[in-house]
């Protein structure tokens, strides 16, 4: 019968520069896994943290090339949208390799103040400020200019936000964008993206709000579609209509002279994977430069905001297979420690697929599983990749052999979606977290993040063990001495 390691090679080209077997294990990005299991244990969410920084190097030079190729005039600037991982250690990462930032909230801009505070960022790094503002995030943007931050620059998403910073801020400058709100694609639940300001009211806004004011500039138009950069007609129709716009604004505004052509860059989610990123990138260049020379406008310079593609191929989930369950005659689960539904929740919310592979026993035959979580929830459940409609693994006997499998590239959102250190379905521990790094010398490395969640945290954020929601620390620690006290007496009384 042949092995699981002849079905992978059979069905890929395998092994790949990300994934090989050596002595019948699985290595990812030459990191050998089950010495990472042998040390820490299962479950766990794994970071490789230099994929990070190879993505970064590969978009800047695929810009790098594309420029080159059709002599374009602007500047590429490479941003991170923080909101696919605010972890320190990926900002930590992310920022060795002279990038900027985006952010989505107010609290965004309280990590961009601990990052200042360590050198990380500088004032004159750009922060493209998005999302719809409440009054906090504003005033935290306004902190910012007035402290000197120059390249903060508030997008503005409505037509009124633009107004809480007419009387809060002091700096002399306020390098504004705006936001238009794209065309969603034709089978999406609505028309117009929610987000944004609607084209016929762009020019408006410029005469009425900005130009007017002696230190408002508007120097960018932001663009975003939520299917991401692909080579449909929906999206080049898109991005021509917003350059069309863009050219419209310029021949009124002589500031703007940048877009924002946010993220989506695809990550890879299966071995089937046929981007063509340099082709990609090289004809949105190309796209804009021609729009630009038929009217007579100068090519603008060029942002992006990466999240997934910075940091999405960088994590990986391993679990234990626990349990072989024979719920009929055909269908065999392979039970895992861990849950699909809190530890990978698009997997469960958006069906997302990702690299699915067994981390060992690369040499045993296979057999067709499914994968269920520890949950109670029939959702709990992984069992198609994005390929096949079945899952293969292979087959061991439970009473001698341990088996692992792995969940590769999904080190984007899984954390604040699934409410990282909070609570989950069923109050399914959040797993350890290790981070893989190199040393100088190019040493393979690994640390614990953080271990595996308690019962004490979460014992404390339901209010029980002295403290209840709302409570300062202090005020928890009274109660709880009360509670002693008051325990002591009746022991007494009795």
């Amino acid at each position: 019968m042949k092995t699981y390691y002849d079905l992978i090679d059979q069905t890929f080209e395998f092994p790949t520069r990300e994934f090989n077997v050596e002595n019948n294990e699985l290595m990812f990005n030459n990191v050998p896994l089950m010495d990472i299991v042998k040390q820490y244990g299962t479950p766990l969410k794994l970071t490789y943290l230099p994929k990070i920084t190879e993505h970064i190097d590969h978009a800047k030079l695929l810009f790098k090339n594309a420029m080159k190729r059709y002599n374009y005039k602007g500047n590429y600037t490479y941003c991170y949208c923080t909101k696919s991982s605010h972890f320190r250690f990926v900002l930590d990462e992310v920022l060795k390799n002279n990038v900027h930032l985006e952010t989505s909230s107010a609290y965004d801009i309280q990590i961009i103040r601990e990052l200042y505070k360590a050198e990380k960022v500088s004032k004159s790094t750009y922060i493209i400020c998005n999302g719809y503002k409440r009054p906090l995030y504003t005033q935290y943007i306004s902190e910012l200019l007035n402290e000197g931050f120059t390249n903060c620059i508030p997008v503005l998403d409505n037509l009124k936000e633009i107004e809480a910073y007419e009387n809060s801020v002091t700096a002399e400058t306020v390098n504004f964008g705006i936001r238009i709100a794209t065309d969603e694609e034709p089978n999406f639940a609505f028309y117009t993206s929610r987000l944004g300001i609607r084209y016929s009211d762009v020019n408006e806004l410029y005469r009425s709000k900005i130009q007017p004011n002696e230190k408002f500039k508007l120097k960018m138009l932001h663009f975003f579609i939520n299917t991401g950069i692909k080579d449909s007609a929906y999206y080049w129709s898109e991005l021509s209509r917003f350059m069309y716009k863009y050219c419209e604004l310029r021949k009124m505004c002589p500031d703007l002279d940048s877009v924002d052509i946010g993220g989506g860059m695809p990550i890879q989610t299966s071995f089937q994977f046929t981007y063509d990123y340099q082709a990609m990138i090289d004809q949105i260049v190309e796209s804009i430069q021609w729009i630009c020379n038929k009217n007579n406008v100068p090519v603008p310079h060029i942002f992006t905001e990466f999240g997934s593609y910075t940091v999405g191929e960088s994590g990986a989930v391993i679990y234990k297979v626990i349990d072989q369950k024979l719920q009929n005659d055909k269908e065999l689960w392979y039970m895992i420690d861990g849950s699909f539904i809190t530890q990978l929740p698009d997997s469960w919310g958006l069906g997302q697929k990702y690299i699915m592979l067994s981390v060992n026993n690369w040499e045993n035959p296979y057999q067709k599983v499914n994968l269920g979580g520890l949950t109670c929830d029939s959702h709990d459940f992984y069992n198609t990749e994005a390929h096949s409609a079945d899952l293969y693994l292979p087959i061991f006997d439970q009473d001698t052999e341990d088996q692992y499998i792995g969940l590769f590239h999904t080190g984007a959102y899984q954390e604040s979606l699934g409410g990282y250190g909070g609570i989950q379905h069923c109050l399914i521990p959040a797993p350890q977290h290790v981070i893989v790094d190199k040393d100088d010398e190019g040493n393979l490395r690994t640390r614990l993040f953080a271990p595996e969640q308690n019962s004490e945290v979460m014992l404390k954020i339901l209010g029980y063990g002295g403290a209840e929601p709302g409570m300062t620390e202090l005020e928890a620690t009274e109660a709880a001495e009360e509670r002693e006290e008051e325990a002591e007496l009746i022991k007494d009384e009795n």
